[in-house]
């Protein structure tokens, strides 16, 4: 049986940006759970998928602060005498970045380069774990997606995300500040946006599916993803934050097994006991950014910090199904497809 020690948290005061969303609430309940001084960081933009019920059953435990990691004077006092930074904050919409890309900008380089700046300044030791993301490679030459693979981001998403990580990587190399790059693939379960479609489909396919509503798959469904369980997620953060061999490295993250958008509905369907789906034809703004089937490989993860995915995708669906079965009002906002 698989065992995690996660005390070096022990006593660490530690600050996850982005701590009221989706990955970092669950990063949250893990770090209270190893006895770590935990402060949230999230700017709680109704779009963004910050939410106070993801952190209800640790509210007493952590130190929550409203604020927006653009806001240099909020970001100066947070950073202060933290050992670990988890940075997770930021504009994950594709579609977003293409309609509104100054804002996907500022939040994705340019308020990154002012966290960096600001640690270098005031608290140059802190680790710094950066949550990137896989679609940085663009369209894949070949699969699955090792670290090597060129990046060729194919929308203002990727070209900031891009942006984010270099200037991590490069204020490590220059001011040697410890940061590490963990480059995330399609992460779902329990605390997942599901307002709207706008932050990749996963979590969309989940409230249609809880509500026993039409999934539309553009194409025949074949694109094939890999994809994660939110717990395995948090360990690759964990253990990227606690291992010194991490330092100055990017990291892929990858399921075991690639799967279709069709299957993939079919077994949430399944599992679910409801729902149903249509093909459609591809509507042309996101034809447009689409790149095809794609998944990753985590060999250098595995083999240097001792990770891989332990949650499978049946086991993975049913966590995900029972949560939002007890849990769907607290998830769900104005209809915005």
């Amino acid at each position: 049986m698989h065992v995690d020690d996660w005390s070096f948290y022990a006593g660490k005061p530690v600050l996850i940006t982005g701590g009221c969303g989706f990955i970092g609430s669950n990063l949250a309940l893990s770090l209270v759970a190893a006895g770590a001084r935990v402060t949230l960081l999230d700017s709680m933009i109704p779009d963004y998928g910050g939410n106070l019920h993801n952190i209800a059953p640790i509210a007493e435990h952590v130190r929550l602060n409203i604020s927006d990691l653009r806001d240099p004077h909020a970001t100066e006092y947070l950073v202060r005498d933290q050992e670990v930074i988890f940075n997770l904050a930021g504009q994950v919409s594709h579609i977003d970045s293409m309609r509104d890309p100054v804002t996907d900008l500022e939040i994705n380089a340019k308020a990154q380069l002012k966290l960096l700046e600001t640690c270098r300044r005031v608290n140059p030791g802190a680790r710094i774990v950066l949550t990137g993301t896989r679609q940085i490679y663009g369209r894949p030459r070949y699969t699955p997606v090792d670290e090597e693979h060129p990046v060729e981001p194919v929308d203002v998403n990727g070209v900031n995300c891009v942006a984010g990580e270099w200037y991590h990587l490069l204020y490590h190399k220059v001011y040697g500040l410890p940061a590490v790059i963990l480059r995330l693939t399609n992460t779902y379960g329990p605390r997942q946006l599901l307002k709207h479609n706008r932050q990749g489909f996963i979590g969309w396919f989940v409230r249609l599916v809880c509500e026993d509503r039409e999934i539309q798959i553009y194409g025949d469904g074949g694109q094939q993803r890999d994809l994660n369980y939110v717990s395995d997620v948090v360990r690759a953060i964990l253990l990227a934050g606690q291992n010194e061999r991490a330092v100055g490295r990017v990291y892929n993250l990858a399921g075991d097994t690639p799967i279709s958008l069709k299957d993939l509905t079919e077994a949430m369907i399944r599992i679910a006991g409801r729902g149903r789906y249509t093909l459609v034809p591809w509507p042309e703004e996101k034809k447009r950014i689409d790149i095809g089937s794609i998944w990753c490989s985590y060999a250098r993860i595995k083999e240097e910090l001792g990770w891989q995915p332990l949650v499978g995708l049946e086991e993975g669906l049913e966590k995900t199904f029972k949560y939002y079965t007890n849990n769907l009002e607290k998830y769900l906002g104005p209809v915005d497809i």
